[in-house]
């Protein structure tokens, strides 16, 4: 049985280095036009340069979205988008127009070509079709069972890749195509600029009565007809490796570092520990579960894996998150001393750009890349001007922070809520 690629998203540079430090083997990113992520940050080319470069210093691979449905005059701006990834040297550009699809493979096609889960790929005949037009991989459609999906990988060339969404949140439309945002807001989301409306409360007005507005009710729990939960499939690695998925890909490209890397690093050593045995992978079931839940999520699903969903898939009562722990920041480079200040401690000092307020005195989290998570108290905060300040109360701060234990490049510092209301 072969390993899967574990591909992990990123919305910036920030992210994508946490992204290859925390696990994944391959990233995937947006730049500024031809992706569906418009509200993104996404990539400048040099962002994008930089982070090529970086994953591919860690043997990571960069997969590049160009999955837009282009109108006519989308096409020009594409080419000479497609020009620039040429010389960028992505490993794989994942698309779903035929379009865009015909001119990548004029254009670059030493690059791979991935069919974006937009294409509908629902059946073995689509990814034949794809195949013998140069595709090296197509992403499902996520409304396939595992019995679909196996039953497309015995009907496939053994060299056609299939990725499969394995986390994150649920599209409500089929294949992801939506009209509900152009239709409501005119920003189309098969262009990247979706509003998610799915998530918003509805009523219904009777023809006989206009203004009268009445709540939607499918039970007495509410009104969110649209709203999905969370795909996680953290429990079931072994029945995805079962059906054949080549690469087990994470949703999430307007994530934060937090985000990503909590979920990289517990799907990377649930799929590590299931390949050295599944005894250990069901072993350590439990911490995978409580990692899990520690980044921010609308509750969980299997979706179609285990057959056509049913009303448990949808939240009716609410469309918030369940969020248990607050982002801090991602620590940069540490240093032994710092001018004119007096250690309280003996582990250096983090750099850190600062997300979220804490102050000295808290008791925080240090979330490391190997899935230890150790409890610290902030020793000392001190500003860009190493002058000691007791709190971080502007976003993006740039502060050095003193903890009582030990703090190295790329580690993620948190706090539980629970903590940070005490």
């Amino acid at each position: 049985m072969k390993k899967p690629e574990l591909l992990i998203p990123a919305s910036s540079l920030e992210v994508l280095k946490t992204a290859v430090i925390y696990g994944a083997d391959a990233v995937y990113i947006g730049g500024e036009a031809f992706g569906l992520r418009a509200k993104a940050k996404n990539f400048s080319k040099e962002d994008m340069k930089a982070g090529i470069e970086f994953a591919h210093e860690h043997g990571v691979k960069v997969h590049v979205t160009v999955n837009i449905l282009a109108h006519n005059y989308d096409l020009e701006g594409a080419r000479e988008y497609l020009k620039e990834l040429k010389e960028l040297k992505p490993d794989a550009l994942i698309i779903a127009d035929p379009g865009i699809f015909t001119m990548a493979r004029e254009i670059c096609p030493e690059i791979e070509a991935h069919i974006s889960t937009q294409a509908n790929n629902t059946n073995y005949e689509t990814y034949n079709f794809w195949y013998k037009l140069g595709a090296k991989r197509v992403v499902a459609a996520r409304e396939l069972s595992l019995v679909e999906i196996k039953q497309i990988k015995e009907k496939i060339p053994e060299d056609l890749e299939m990725e499969c969404f394995i986390h994150g949140a649920m599209c409500i439309s089929y294949s992801g195509r939506c009209l509900l945002s152009n239709y409501f807001t005119g920003r189309d989301a098969n262009r990247g600029a979706c509003t998610h409306p799915c998530r918003w409360k509805y009523s219904i007005v009777e023809e006989q009565r206009p203004g009268e507005y009445l709540p939607v009710y499918e039970n007495e729990r509410g009104t969110y007809i649209f709203n999905s939960k969370d795909l996680c499939m953290i429990e079931h690695i072994p029945e995805l490796m079962d059906a054949g998925v080549d690469s087990c890909k994470i949703e999430g490209r307007m994530k934060t570092a937090l985000y990503v890397a909590t979920v990289a690093r517990t799907y990377r050593k649930a799929i590590d520990d299931f390949f050295e045995s599944e005894e250990k992978y069901r072993e350590n079931m439990p911490w995978y579960k409580d990692e899990i839940s520690k980044c921010t999520y609308r509750q969980f699903t299997t979706g179609f894996y285990f057959g056509k969903p049913t009303d448990e898939t949808q939240i009716y009562d609410n469309n918030t998150y369940v969020n248990e722990y607050t982002y801090l920041g991602i620590v940069g480079d540490v240093v032994e001393s710092l001018p004119d200040v007096t250690p309280k401690g003996e582990f250096g000092y983090g750099q850190i750009e600062q997300r979220n307020k804490f102050s000295v005195g808290d008791v925080i989290e240090i979330m490391k890349p190997d899935g230890r998570d150790i409890e610290t108290t902030v020793l000392g905060l001190y500003d860009e001007k190493f002058k000691p300040v007791e709190s971080a109360p502007h976003p993006k701060q740039l502060l050095y922070v003193e903890l009582d234990k030990q703090l190295d490049k790329y580690d993620i510092i948190r706090v539980h809520r629970a903590q940070q209301d005490a």
